[in-house]
């Protein structure tokens, strides 16, 4: 299997790697050069020319061994358990669930970092939490993995349910100030202000979501200027953008966090081109941005995603 990785920087770097050196666990101490690709590898004495990146906050990150347990999830090549809190919300006439977790970590200070992860269609967190098998589809396992590496990490995790746990009204014909997904949204996020999901750092908000979770991850940046730190894309796009039908504003709200792009190069549903649009147009407009392309992929969560974005938050 192998990834291409472009990186935005105002000039792009293009590498083809294989899966196992992407993951390879960072070594050594190299300057903390933000967003740069280093030398890392396994252990010290076996640096050499394995590639993997780096930012300001240093190599926190290793991949996991395929197995863990003693936190909030327990790990294994076959399955994730992760069992959640359920809360009922009500907003107007929007009524959903929200399912979330807490790290097993005192909070700090300042409060739990938190990732809110918007469903893709037809997938409500009440078929992505619980119990996962490896053969979950559309990678659901490698998204189960993903709540639980970023509960391991210290983040507070919440996936709320897309109206009728179906798909995120943010590219419907229907305009985002009316839709229910909004009223939604406002009434949750009102919620996370007054701790009701555990005491939150209100400056570390991130978002991540796959497909229609993608779209809604976008509509962060459009519709939430400035509250949500950095984003990670899976098989996604713009905020209005579906499927074939897609077109990126130029130009793009001068806030627009630092994004993360994961796609599969087989990906029919959610075509990579509209992907490489808005990553072409973020980085043209010098914003920070890069994109992961697994080659042998489809509209799934990549295999990568867990590691990925767990250290793309951790590094903003």
């Amino acid at each position: 299997m192998q990834f291409v990785r472009t990186l935005g920087l105002g000039l792009r770097t293009r590498l083809l790697l294989p899966l196992s050196l992407l993951l390879a666990p960072a070594c050594g101490a190299p300057a903390p050069i933000r967003y740069s690709f280093t030398t890392a590898c396994a252990t010290a004495a076996a640096c050499g020319r394995v590639i993997a990146s780096t930012c300001e906050s240093g190599n926190r990150w290793a991949p996991d061994d395929g197995a863990w347990g003693g936190e909030r999830c327990t790990v294994t090549p076959k399955a994730v358990t992760c069992p959640p809190r359920v809360t009922h919300l009500v907003a107007g006439s929007a009524s959903r669930d929200v399912y979330w977790q807490t790290p097993t970590a005192p909070a700090p200070s300042v409060g739990y970092p938190v990732v809110v992860l918007y469903q893709g269609s037809f997938y409500p967190p009440s078929t992505t939490w619980g119990a996962v098998a490896q053969s979950a589809p559309h990678g659901g396992y490698h998204q189960a993995r993903l709540q639980a590496l970023l509960l391991k990490h210290g983040f507070v995790v919440i996936a709320p349910t897309a109206t009728l746990g179906v798909a995120w009204q943010t590219n419907s014909v229907l305009p985002w100030s009316v839709s229910s997904d909004r009223t939604f949204l406002d009434a949750l996020f009102a919620a996370m202000q007054r701790g009701e999901f555990g005491r939150l750092d209100p400056h570390r908000w991130y978002a991540t979501g796959i497909s229609s979770g993608g779209y809604m991850t976008s509509r962060m940046a459009l519709s939430y200027r400035g509250r949500f730190r950095a984003l990670a894309i899976q098989s996604g796009s713009w905020a209005t953008c579906m499927g074939l039908l897609c077109g990126v504003p130029d130009p793009l709200p001068a806030d627009h966090p630092p994004t993360l792009f994961l796609h599969g190069r087989r990906d029919l549903t959610v075509p990579l081109s509209t992907a490489r649009e808005y990553f072409d147009r973020l980085v043209a407009q010098g914003f920070t941005a890069q994109i992961d392309i697994d080659e042998d992929a489809s509209h799934e969560w990549l295999t990568i995603a867990p590691e990925a974005v767990t250290r793309w938050f951790e590094c903003h």
